[in-house]
């Protein structure tokens, strides 16, 4: 489904938004089965929380036309108890929702594991005893379907947040991710001047506030404070919430050009 997300970003790209019918249909018939029709594909899209609507006969990519401001970002950050998601698994969710500047929800969760390797304890301080009885992978996995709806997905690293949680999902039958990703380091790199830009430092350098570093919640909400940051170092021709995504994945090149050409 990846390859479907990358290909329709790029087509509603190339056509300011939009996608006619059979513009989309020829994107995801390349990746039908007999039991998933154009339509069927669409209702998959839009619940694996790809901002994809229906217009007027046409097909709109609702992040094309949305503000940085208005649009929804669900923070996230994930502990673990080991790097690849092959062989290990999430233990513990940190979740914050964010819009127009402020926090409109949360989510949090131990997930119930009963093995935790003594070098992850010491990172994060999470014991065995506060597993023990948590809530399940799959129940857990579920609420967090649910509480991140279509907003884009923003994590410190989040290459790793992203792919894990996509393979867990997967794993359990809760499809791959849809949501629009932003990396808070590539976008940080492109917004502010730091020797360093691992979390802790940020943290500290920037007076982010409290934080308990590796645990989810509380590095999500660092990360959230760090988003809303970066936000006031944007360049004024970023409006838009696909302009912030491209913006923060751009090259110098690239951004020096979209400042001249806004000029």
């Amino acid at each position: 489904m990846q390859k479907v997300y990358e290909e329709l970003t790029s087509a509603f790209r190339r056509n300011e938004g939009y996608l006619s019918i059979p513009a989309y249909e020829r994107i995801v018939k390349k990746h039908t089965t007999l039991f998933e029709e154009p339509d069927t594909l669409l209702v998959l899209l839009q619940s694996a929380g790809y901002p994809i609507v229906e217009d007027e006969g046409k097909y709109r990519l609702e992040s094309f036309f949305t503000s940085y401001a208005n649009q929804k970002y669900c923070v996230i950050d994930i502990e673990t108890n080991g790097s690849k998601p092959e062989s290990a698994q999430v233990i513990e969710v940190g979740a914050v929702m964010f819009q127009n500047g402020r926090i409109i929800d949360r989510f949090e969760s131990f997930v119930e594991c009963t093995f935790l390797p003594e070098y992850i304890s010491k990172i994060t301080g999470i014991t065995t005893n506060d597993l023990i009885g948590a809530s399940t992978q799959l129940s857990v996995l579920q609420k967090l379907r649910v509480f991140m709806e279509d907003a884009v997905f923003v994590a410190h690293n989040a290459n790793f947040d992203y792919g894990f949680l996509n393979y867990s999902f997967d794993r359990f039958g809760l499809g791959t991710i849809g949501n629009q990703k932003l990396c808070s380091i590539d976008l940080s790199r492109r917004t502010i001047d730091s020797e360093r830009y691992g979390l802790a430092y940020l943290s500290e350098s920037l007076e982010l506030g409290e934080h308990d570093h590796h645990r989810a919640f509380s590095d999500a909400l660092v990360t959230t404070k760090l988003l809303e940051l970066t936000f006031e170092n944007l360049p004024e021709y970023v409006k838009t919430t696909d302009e912030l995504l491209r913006f923060s994945n751009s090259s110098r090149k690239e951004r020096t050009a979209q400042k001249n050409l806004k000029s």
